[in-house]
């Protein structure tokens, strides 16, 4: 997805190579694997199109799945305007304490040890304040942004929202502010005296994949695959 800010949500004067470590983005295990660019960052995110998104809701966490789409130095999300996470987002100047996670599984890493399996991935981890947004035009943009995270190119061939649907859709804005990544990569790291045990060792790497497109039981026949979803 381009890297074109809204107004209001480019990246800080100074400061486009490296997000700020905070205390919430220093992980306590691994540091080495932990990264702060931004680059890397924007990368892993626009890469996906899953996002988890865990608040507080009665004293309890919640933790939801959901579509988003980046611009710039924001992460937009949309849903219904009843949705409970979504009102609060606009209850007040306060918002909505949030954390939001992406993580990309690129291989399971299988060692002799059962200790020491795990696997390859690279995650963005972003802790914040989300806000409802109402200006219209912020709006439409970051629901194109959304449609184009999934599949670049679609919010163009598709019928916007209309005036019914933008009243039933609320969407909500975090800035990436406080945020890191972290990042695995190579094969097992086995003890050296388990080196010489009779069990495979190694790397089973994973891909994202899509077969081909279904069209709906009721497409036009001459409506063909366009260039951009054939291109996956």
């Amino acid at each position: 997805m381009p890297d074109t800010a809204a107004p209001d949500s480019a990246a800080p004067s100074g400061s486009a190579a490296a997000y700020v470590p905070t205390e919430r983005t220093v992980p306590t295990r691994s540091k080495a694997r932990a990264s702060y660019d931004r680059e890397t960052v924007h990368s892993i995110l626009d890469e996906a199109y899953l996002c988890h998104l865990g608040f507080i809701r009665d004293g309890a966490p919640v933790v939801l799945p959901t579509l988003f789409g980046r611009v710039g130095e924001s992460l937009y999300i949309h849903g219904s305007t009843g949705s409970r996470p979504l009102r609060a987002t606009g209850a007040g100047d306060p918002g909505l304490a949030v954390c939001l996670t992406v993580t990309h599984v690129d291989g399971l890493v299988l060692a002799r040890s059962a200790f020491h399996h795990s696997m390859n991935y690279r995650s963005v981890v972003v802790h914040g304040t989300a806000r409802t947004v109402t200006d219209p035009e912020e709006r439409r943009v970051a629901l194109d942004a959304i449609v184009d995270q999934v599949v670049a190119g679609r919010s163009k061939d598709s019928r916007p929202a209309d005036a019914k649907e933008l009243a039933a859709t609320a969407v909500i804005r975090l800035d990436l502010d406080e945020v890191s990544a972290k990042i695995r990569t190579g094969g097992p790291n086995d003890e050296p005296e388990d080196l010489a045990l009779p069990y495979w060792a190694g790397v089973v790497p994973l891909a994202p994949g899509y077969a081909a497109p279904v069209p709906s039981d009721d497409l036009d026949p001459a409506v063909e695959v366009p260039d951009y979803l054939s291109a996956l």
